[in-house]
């Protein structure tokens, strides 16, 4: 998983010494960049930072439903295994939580605008999905008048092969731009499955920090995914090493492929008021 990195010395020391399980290349960037001018060379539409935010540790951005109000309070969008709290075991789902933590946010060059505070964990679980989303103590509105910029919609669509999707990382201001390679029936990593995710073709070479970033469809502008992990040095089924299981039981081990897990399954478990409902009609995300 592209875990824990707080700053660019201990995310060396994180790769190096494999304390934490992180999914990521041998050395972080230089540093923080944009892929802009790949994305102009290769003629794709441009993606951008706003709405992107930088956690401690990882990536995430702030995240509204197709039906979402601007008087909501808005939601921010990381990984399960990007909790304060520490990884959720598997079958661990956290509803409702206490939280204060902040959140820098980015503006459509990467700049660091503000920094928006949780009032809770509304969700985070590592099973079946790798997913966090924080309920915010500002509104989409408050958000997009102070500051002008807009959250990040999320497809209530599943993706398709094929689709140009950039990786967008605020923790790294960095953009990853690849395609939609295939899903994986399962995807085990540890002691945690993951079900129907996203792989990447390989152009995506995402790296520890990146956890958490929003999968931007490029045609659309909404989100098909959340990024989460890859597979590192080719271990199979490992912290780190992920591997992929189909449905006749048969393992494919993909080193240096990378992945990420879908949220078209997410606005139907988000009512009124940004309110998480696992008892809401289409709703599927694991309960408590």
């Amino acid at each position: 998983m592209k875990s824990s990195l707080v700053g660019a010395l201990t995310a060396l020391l994180l790769l190096g010494a494999g304390a934490a399980p992180v999914a990521a290349a041998s050395q972080a960037p230089s540093a923080p960049r944009s892929d802009a001018r790949a994305q102009a060379d290769a003629g794709i539409q441009a993606v951008n930072f706003a709405g992107t935010v930088a956690l401690s540790n990882c990536s995430g951005s702030v995240v509204r439903m197709p039906d979402s109000l601007p008087t909501d309070p808005a939601l921010v969008m990381s990984n399960g295994h990007c909790l304060e709290t520490g990884f959720p075991a598997a079958g661990q789902v956290i509803v409702d939580r206490a939280s204060s933590r902040t959140f820098s946010l980015l503006n459509s060059a990467g700049t660091r605008v503000a920094t928006l505070r949780a009032s809770k964990i509304a969700y985070g679980t590592m099973t079946d999905t790798d997913v966090s989303l924080y309920q915010l103590t500002s509104t989409y509105q408050q958000i997009q008048t102070s500051y002008g910029i807009a959250a990040l919609e999320l497809s209530d669509q599943h993706p398709t092969q094929g689709t140009a999707i950039s990786v967008v990382s605020g923790y790294w201001t960095r953009i990853y731009n690849c395609n939609i390679d295939g899903f994986a029936y399962r995807l085990k990593e540890g002691s945690w499955t993951w079900k129907d995710s996203v792989r990447y073709t390989s152009a995506c070479q995402t790296i520890g920090g990146t956890s958490g970033s929003p999968v931007v469809d490029q045609a659309t502008g909404k989100v098909v995914a959340v990024n989460n992990t890859g597979n590192e040095n080719g271990g199979r089924c490992t912290d780190n090493n992920p591997c992929e299981v189909d449905q006749n039981g048969t393992v494919t081990v993909r080193q240096g492929i990378n992945y990420g897990q879908q949220t078209y399954g997410i606005p139907a478990c988000v009512g009124a008021g940004s309110k998480i409902d696992l008892n809401a009609p289409g709703c599927t995300l694991p309960k408590p």
